[in-house]
C-alpha cells in the first residue's frame, strides 16, 4: 500500500489549485489566438486571479462529492450541471445542456449533435479527480470518465481528461515527467489522437528538435480549425513541460504555443504545482494573483470555496474519504512511503479500461438502489415506420466500491402506437417500432427488478441536426448566458 503523508498531501493540493490559477490567468488574455506568443511573465500583470470556468466546474464537482458521496452516479453529475452550470453557452457546455434540457441523459447527452466532443472542456476538469485520488491513477481516471461523459462522450476530450487525471494523481508520488506521461498514456487507447499527439511531442524532444520547430510540427500535423480542440493543445502542454527550464518558463512555453492558452497554462500549472508543492512555485508568480477564488459570472450560486486555502481543506477532506472507501492501493498517513515496485501499481489500468468499455450510445438512470442503463444502439432518435433494437442492463450498488449485475427480466413500455417485441435468445433486448407519426419527445419506461425509469427518444421534428462549429444561441440581453438561462432573470428571481 502506497502511503502519502497528510502534510505533503495538503501542500500538493494547495499548490495544484494555485498553479491552476496562475497558468489560467497567464494564458487568459491570449485564448483563441493560434499564432506564437512571446511571454516571459504575466502580460498584463494581474491584480487577482482571472475568473475561469476551468476551475469553477471542478468546484461544482467538489460540492457533488461532498453531498452525494465518493461514487456519485452519472445522473447526479447531470443534476448538478443543470443546477449550477446551465448558463454556459460555449461549445460542448452549451450542447451538453441542450441535450439535458431535451431529456437526454448521459452519456448519450455528451455526444449527440455535439460537434465539440474533441475539445478542451473536460481535460481542464481533471485536477479534482487527481486531488481526491492521489497515488491511485486508475481510480482518478475512472472518475474522470464519468465527468467527461457529460459533454465529451466518446471524443478526444474524454481521453484528455482521463490522461491528465492519471498523470496528476501519480504526480503526488512521482516527479519524473517521462514516467508520469507513460502512466497517463497507459490509461487511454493507443490509436486515439490524444495519445498520438503526446507521443509526437515526446519524439520531438527526444530527437533534439528545438522548441519552435516542435511547436510548428505539432501545429502542422495536429492543428485544427477550432483553437480549443484538445489534440494540438495536449501537444503544446507536453512541449511546455519538457522544454521549459523552470516553473515560469514551462508555463510560458506552453502558452506561447497559442491556441487554448488559458487551458494549456492552467493544466500545466496544476501538474507542476503537484510535483513541486508550494516551494516549487516562485513568489513572483504567486504574488500578483493571491489566493482568492474569483467565480465566473455564468457559474450558479452555491457555497463555493472563497480562497485556495478553503478549497484545499475541503478537497483533502473528500480525498481522505475517497481513498478510504474506494482505493485498494493508496492511503493518507503520517509519513510518505512507497512499496517496492510501486510504479507497477501506478500503471494499472483495469478500472479505467472498464470505464472506457461502457456504452456511450446509452443513457443511465437511478431508480432506488439500481442504476439502469438504456442502450440505444445508435442515436436517440426514432422515425416513423422505423424499428430499433435496444437493450437494457442494470447494476445494484450496495456500496461505493462494489456493484452487482441484475439479471431479472426487464419490461419496456413504449408510447401509444409503438410496438415492443422481446428478442428471442437475446436477454433484455427489445425491438421498438414507431408508428406512423412520432412526436418530438417520447418517453420509454423500463421496469426491472421492481424498479422503473424513463428514457427519451426524440422524433424527427426535434432531431434536425445542428451546424458544425456553431454554438447554441446566447441570450439577446447581452448577459452572455445560454438563451434559456438569462442572468438578469436569474438575478430577478434571486431578489
Amino acid at each position: 500500500m502506497l502511503t502519502l503523508s497528510r502534510a505533503e498531501y495538503r501542500d500538493k493540493v494547495y499548490a495544484c489549485w494555485l498553479g491552476k490559477n496562475i497558468g489560467g490567468t497567464l494564458g487568459m488574455p491570449y485564448e483563441g489566438r493560434k499564432f506564437v506568443n512571446d511571454l516571459t511573465f504575466y502580460d498584463p500583470v494581474p491584480k487577482k486571479a482571472a475568473a475561469n470556468d476551468d476551475l469553477d466546474l471542478q468546484l461544482v464537482w467538489l460540492k457533488l462529492l461532498e453531498e452525494r458521496g465518493t461514487d456519485p452516479p452519472l445522473p447526479d453529475f447531470a443534476d448538478y450541471w443543470m443546477k449550477y452550470l446551465s448558463a454556459y453557452p460555449w461549445n460542448e457546455y452549451g450542447f451538453c445542456m441542450r441535450n439535458l434540457a431535451r431529456g437526454l441523459r448521459p452519456p448519450i447527452s455528451g455526444c449527440f449533435e455535439n460537434y465539440f466532443v474533441d475539445e478542451m472542456g473536460s481535460p481542464i476538469r481533471s485536477e479534482i479527480w487527481a486531488c481526491v485520488a492521489p497515488g491511485d491513477p486508475q481510480l482518478a481516471a475512472a472518475m474522470a470518465w464519468k465527468d467527461s461523459a457529460l459533454d465529451h462522450a466518446g471524443g478526444e476530450g474524454m481521453y484528455g481528461e482521463i490522461f491528465w487525471a492519471a498523470v496528476e494523481s501519480a504526480a503526488f508520488v512521482v516527479r519524473d515527467p517521462l514516467t508520469l506521461i507513460r502512466i497517463g498514456l497507459a490509461m487511454i487507447p493507443i490509436p486515439c489522437q490524444i495519445s498520438r499527439v503526446i507521443r509526437e511531442a515526446l519524439w520531438c524532444h527526444a530527437n533534439g528538435l528545438r522548441w519552435a520547430a516542435a511547436r510548428e510540427r505539432i501545429a502542422a500535423r495536429f492543428g485544427h480549425l477550432q483553437p480549443c480542440n484538445a489534440v494540438p493543445n495536449h501537444g503544446f502542454i507536453i512541449l511546455g513541460w519538457l522544454y521549459g527550464r523552470d516553473f515560469g518558463d514551462r508555463l510560458c512555453r506552453a502558452v506561447n504555443c497559442g491556441y487554448d492558452t488559458d487551458c494549456t497554462g492552467g493544466t500545466l500549472g496544476a501538474v507542476l504545482g503537484i510535483i513541486g508543492g508550494t516551494r516549487g512555485i516562485p513568489a513572483k508568480w504567486r504574488r500578483p494573483i493571491g489566493s482568492e477564488i474569483v467565480l465566473h459570472k455564468l457559474t450558479g450560486q452555491f457555497n463555493a470555496p472563497r480562497t485556495i486555502e478553503e478549497l484545499t481543506w475541503r478537497t483533502v477532506a473528500v480525498g481522505e474519504r475517497v481513498l478510504r472507501e474506494r482505493s485498494d492501493s493508496a492511503r493518507i498517513g503520517e509519513r510518505t512511503s512507497r512499496p517496492p515496485e510501486y510504479l507497477t501499481y501506478l500503471l494499472r489500468n483495469g478500472r479505467v479500461r472498464e470505464a472506457l468499455g461502457q456504452d456511450v450510445h446509452s443513457a443511465v438512470a437511478v431508480a432506488g438502489d439500481l442504476e439502469i442503463t438504456f442502450h440505444y444502439n445508435g442515436e436517440p432518435v426514432l422515425r416513423p415506420g422505423e424499428g430499433r433494437f435496444v437493450r437494457v442492463s442494470a447494476v445494484r450498488k450496495p456500496g461505493p466500491s462494489c456493484a452487482e449485475r441484475v439479471s431479472a427480466g426487464a419490461r419496456v413500455i413504449a408510447p401509444k402506437g409503438w410496438r415492443v417485441d422481446a428478442v428471442a435468445g437475446e436477454p433484455q433486448t427489445f425491438c421498438l417500432r414507431a408508428g406512423k407519426k412520432v412526436a418530438d419527445h417520447n418517453e420509454v419506461t423500463v421496469t426491472i427488478d421492481g424498479r422503473s425509469a424513463s428514457f427519451v427518444f426524440l422524433g424527427p421534428g426535434e432531431a434536425k441536426g445542428f451546424p458544425a462549429g456553431d454554438n447554441v444561441p446566447c441570450c439577446s440581453c447581452g448577459c452572455g448566458a445560454r438563451q434559456e438561462a438569462c442572468l438578469r432573470r436569474r438575478r430577478a428571481r434571486g431578489r
